[in-house]
């Protein structure tokens, strides 16, 4: 490993608004979202400006400026693993306002009550980023922006604002929550400024939640099976507000 550029990484890993963003479509998204990428490892320069140059031609100067070349090994060195596209930065967290305010909401928002799954919600913001909702929120001890969260959500935390909430009384807004006792999501008219409020697959959401919520909504399902996965439930209320909505992305 050059001793520069293990230093360089171990200085801006320590700061706690520094994320490591793992993969191409990470760092292709935190830049094309307006990320500020200080660091960029791969194993091979040549290849990386080719892969941008057929992907996302939009960032290609960008993720190559800081391009420093090291081995697999090397890479494995400073993150434990290796993406299969061999390339990692360090990126700095946007600094997106504190508020939880609905009043600055134009689409709904999403609140994940106490989720556990890294993937999930990493796959969450994905869609949320993907549908133009206005944000995405949590409750709980899963910090939303670990990394193996970023790398289920390709970087798109940078497209819309991510973060923890300390409980359900910071969130601002009308509650629309999905559980099985609820209103047919087909038949809803969801606000723009709405929060929509999942819980965990097994358990479903939390008496303190229910009772905050202002709407209680059911997603059709046949019954011989149990539940879908959070993802899965948060795309279809997001698509349905989109289509009754007539939503432009």
């Amino acid at each position: 490993m050059h001793d520069a550029i293990s230093a360089q990484w171990e200085r801006l890993r320590s700061r706690p608004d520094v994320v490591v963003l793992e993969g191409f479509h990470a760092i292709k998204h935190a830049l094309r979202f307006g990320g500020a990428v200080d660091a960029v490892v791969t194993t091979d320069t040549a290849a990386l400006r080719k892969l941008a140059q057929e992907l996302a031609p939009d960032v290609e100067d960008a993720i190559t400026a800081h391009a420093q070349t090291v081995s697999a090994a090397e890479i494995a060195q400073l993150l434990g693993r290796v993406h299969q596209t061999e390339v990692a930065a360090l990126a700095r967290r946007p600094a997106w306002p504190e508020s939880a305010r609905s009043a600055d909401r134009a689409s709904p928002a999403v609140l994940l009550e106490n989720p556990r799954n890294l993937g999930n919600i990493g796959a969450v913001i994905r869609v949320a980023a993907g549908l133009g909702l206005s944000s995405v929120y949590s409750t709980g001890t899963v910090d939303p922006w670990h990394p193996t969260v970023i790398r289920g959500s390709a970087g798109l935390h940078y497209a819309l604002p991510v973060r923890r909430l300390a409980g359900i009384h910071e969130a601002e807004g009308p509650i629309y929550s999905l559980d099985p006792a609820g209103i047919d999501l087909r038949e809803a008219v969801i606000p723009q400024d709405a929060l929509l409020a999942f819980g965990s697959e097994r358990s479903g959401i939390s008496p303190e939640l229910r009772r905050h919520s202002d709407v209680l909504l059911s997603i059709p399902m046949r019954a011989e099976v149990s539940s879908y996965n959070l993802t899965t439930s948060v795309a279809m209320a997001a698509y349905h507000w989109v289509l009754s909505s007539r939503h432009q992305l």
